[in-house]
């Protein structure tokens, strides 16, 4: 064969095999994986950079002296040693349990209360959903957190229409021991919006067809609730459980404007003492510390609830 002839079949032997490249980059660029993969890439590049790498960094801080503005010198393990010697990380996590594990409940029942009241569909059920929704958006707001510092000051609200009712006094909620975390318990309650709505769509749920055998067997409305609502809603009473507990545990805003941790540390909460600790005293390390103790406290506290789901909560597949 000539050279002249056989030209023409390499060039287009080399069209072909870069036509089969051009193929298979085309392929692979419109793949269902690499969509996945350039589509997920925003977030795992976020998760890495704003969240993973963050975390390591704190680990790493808890092992050091550092105070933000200086170098972190390593230390070991003394940041979480010091925590056995201080009397304030064990007041502060004390309050911050009692905080949770009272309010948490408290929100539970009140929201699927009033869940309830508002299951019956009306002309005036949206506007009265989106009323009791509001305090969760702005419950934990810096305003309504000072508007709740004036309700219980010694000249506030609550001791004016305790007077109209000839109960005149000046006592001061906020100043003593014994009533100041029950004001910040009372704010916890009252921002029950989100687990209301959610208790309020469960409730939807529920076919009426179990309602009305029972009301043929003579079921009273009481027995109804405790053998058919309760049970049927426990997934969601275990969904805002957690859900409801975690934020108890990390709560901040209450303590740190109403309160400041006082009086005498008595509404100290973990978080604003662990931010007193990091940008206030400049113990960035010893805050790092103290911030890995409540992740794995919550930690913790989240497995043994999962630990008791199967004796409580109702499972359809079971």
């Amino acid at each position: 064969m000539s050279q002249a002839s056989a030209a023409p079949g390499r060039r287009l032997g080399n069209a072909g095999v870069q036509f089969k490249k051009q193929g298979r980059f085309a392929r692979f660029m419109t793949s269902e994986k690499t969509s996945g993969v350039v589509c997920a890439l925003p977030f795992i590049i976020g998760f890495l950079v704003f969240l993973l790498v963050p975390i390591l960094l704190s680990f790493y801080y808890t092992l050091t002296d550092y105070s933000i503005i200086g170098e972190a010198e390593f230390i070991g393990l003394q940041n979480y040693i010091d925590m056995f010697s201080d009397d304030k990380f064990f007041k502060s996590l004390g309050v911050t349990f009692f905080y949770a594990l009272v309010s948490t409940p408290l929100r539970l029942v009140f929201a699927l209360f009033v869940a309830m009241l508002l299951l019956k569909n009306s002309k005036v059920s949206g506007f009265y959903r989106a009323a009791y929704y509001l305090p969760s958006i702005l419950g934990g707001s810096v305003a309504v957190a000072i508007l709740w510092k004036q309700m219980f000051a010694a000249d506030g609200v609550i001791n004016q229409v305790l007077g109209m009712f000839g109960l005149e006094t000046d006592f001061a909620w906020l100043g003593n021991e014994s009533t100041a975390i029950w004001t910040l318990i009372i704010l916890g309650v009252w921002q029950f919006g989100s687990s209301m709505l959610i208790f309020l769509a469960s409730l939807k749920q529920i076919p009426t067809e179990l309602y009305e055998a029972a009301s043929v067997d003579g079921a009273s409305k009481a027995r109804q609730f405790w053998k058919i609502t309760l049970p049927l809603l426990t997934p969601t009473i275990f969904f805002n459980l957690v859900m409801q507990s975690i934020n108890g545990f990390l709560a901040f805003t209450q303590c740190y404007i109403i309160t400041q941790g006082k009086p005498r540390n008595s509404t100290l909460f973990y978080m604003v003492y662990m931010y007193d600790e990091s940008f206030t005293r400049h113990h960035a390390g010893y805050g790092a510390a103290l911030a890995w103790v409540m992740l794995l406290i919550v930690g913790l506290y989240t497995g043994f609830l999962f630990l008791t789901k199967r004796f409580w909560v109702y499972d359809e597949e079971a």
